[in-house]
């Protein structure tokens, strides 16, 4: 099955950072001759171009790889034919590409690369005949190498795919199934028809986007005082963006280790089928600002996508419905009651649960047609994502990565300081 590694390319020299931001440069150059391309003929209402067309228009005059030139015409190409399924189903807000780009990835096909092991790991992409390659001094490469792009994300990011093993179909055993019930406070709760159950927290996430939201207000705030485009304001700019990159990817590290757990549990228990519930319902309903927002920020998307990526890599059989009333009746008496904090009690019968795991319960019979007796206190396991470890105290403590960065700092920039982020004194 087919993953990415990510890699920071951190520390490079500068004539190698010039030379892929130059490439990236040139990479969008292409991309915005094929929308001018696509744009003229929707305006003279002439056949739209295909990728032979782009291949002529492009070839010999950019100074790329002509593979790589080749990649992101072809990534145009679908962006257009994307666009045109979605218009055709009648989505409204979809358009085809009509912004002008300054940079896009740099892409390699996997027959382009060359993966040099040994004494010194190093990864050499092509940049066309007669300029330097890209050539990157890497700790370590997987065992397999499919296509390679860098792409800028407050910093160039190598992203490589790769393949990896599946697990063989015989761990699973045959009726074993299990329901996964997602939340914003308990990322997922699992039951499955054995009397086993799963809740993962989802604190650490939510914790890690109130502090982005904190600190994102204030740097806003403190902004708002600067002249836009001034020194001071493009500093407080790139700390913002620091920031936003540092927490999407603890968010996403904390993410990946919650589903990896779920699964992992599920796999463990054999389970040969999973339903995850899709909470879309929840967000439709307006409940008030603070509310709203909390909604507005909870990617459970990337939890069903995730979940399915690692459950299909787990010879696991995944798929995702409907969760309506799930969470809201009584696994015992069937009673239907809005649920009240953490612990879910029904006023009819007197059963007490947890209200995560009841809606997992709950989920069996609605998706498999069988009832599902409620797990026992001592067969729910309660697991939380591993907390990031890098803390730093002392001299050291205003650079820290800790989730209590920066806060500190924005109170010293209430007094005219805000040294941490790069800001000096005002």
């Amino acid at each position: 099955m087919k993953a990415v590694r990510i890699y920071r390319l951190r520390h490079l020299p500068d004539a190698l950072f010039h030379r892929i931001m130059d490439g990236m440069a040139e990479s969008a150059r292409v991309w915005n001759l094929c929308m001018e391309m696509h744009k003229k003929a929707r305006q003279d209402k002439t056949p739209w171009p295909d990728k032979n067309d782009f291949h002529k228009a492009t070839k010999g005059k950019f100074q790329l790889y002509s593979q790589s030139v080749q990649q992101v015409f072809r990534a145009f190409a679908g962006s257009i034919a994307s666009t045109s399924r979605r218009l055709a189903e009648g989505d409204e807000t979809a358009e085809y590409p009509h912004r002008e780009k300054h940079l896009y990835p740099l892409m390699w096909p996997a027959q382009n690369i060359c993966a040099e092991r040994g004494s010194r790991t190093r990864l050499v992409l092509p940049m066309g005949r007669g300029r330097p390659s890209v050539v990157l001094k890497l700790d370590k490469l997987p065992e397999t190498i499919g296509a390679v792009k860098i792409v800028w994300d407050n910093g160039p990011e190598l992203h490589v795919q790769t393949e990896t093993p599946s697990v063989e179909q015989g761990n699973t055993r045959a009726g074993v199934r299990a329901c996964v019930d997602l939340g914003e406070i308990h990322l997922a709760a699992v039951a499955t028809n054995e009397g086993d159950a799963l809740v993962v927290s989802g604190r650490g996430i939510r914790s890690h986007k109130r502090l982005n939201s904190k600190v994102n207000g204030e740097i806003l705030k403190l902004q708002s005082r600067c002249k836009r485009g001034s020194r001071r304001w493009k500093k407080l700019a790139a700390a913002r963006r620091k920031l936003n990159g540092r927490i999407k990817r603890r968010i996403r590290d904390a993410r990946h280790q919650a589903t990896h757990a779920v699964v992992e549990f599920c796999a463990k228990k054999g389970v040969e089928t999973l339903f995850v519930g899709n909470p879309d319902g929840v967000r439709k309903k307006p409940k008030g600002k603070r509310f709203n927002q909390k909604l507005s920020q909870w990617e459970y998307g990337r939890d069903k996508q995730y979940l399915k990526e690692k459950a299909e890599r787990a010879a696991i059989e995944c798929f995702t419905g409907s969760e309506r009333f799930t969470s809201s009746t009584c696994p015992e008496c069937g009673c239907r009651r809005r649920p009240k904090g953490r612990r879910w009690i029904c006023p009819e019968c007197g059963f007490a649960g947890h209200r995560d795991v009841v809606g997992a319960v709950n989920m069996h019979a609605f998706t498999f047609g069988e009832r599902v007796e409620f797990p026992e206190e001592t067969r729910i396991t309660y697991l939380r994502p591993a907390s990031d470890s890098r803390r730093r105290t002392g001299r050291n403590a205003a650079s820290s990565s800790s989730p209590d960065t920066g806060q500190s700092c924005l109170k010293a920039g209430r007094a005219g300081s805000c040294t941490a982020y790069g800001c000096g004194p005002r």
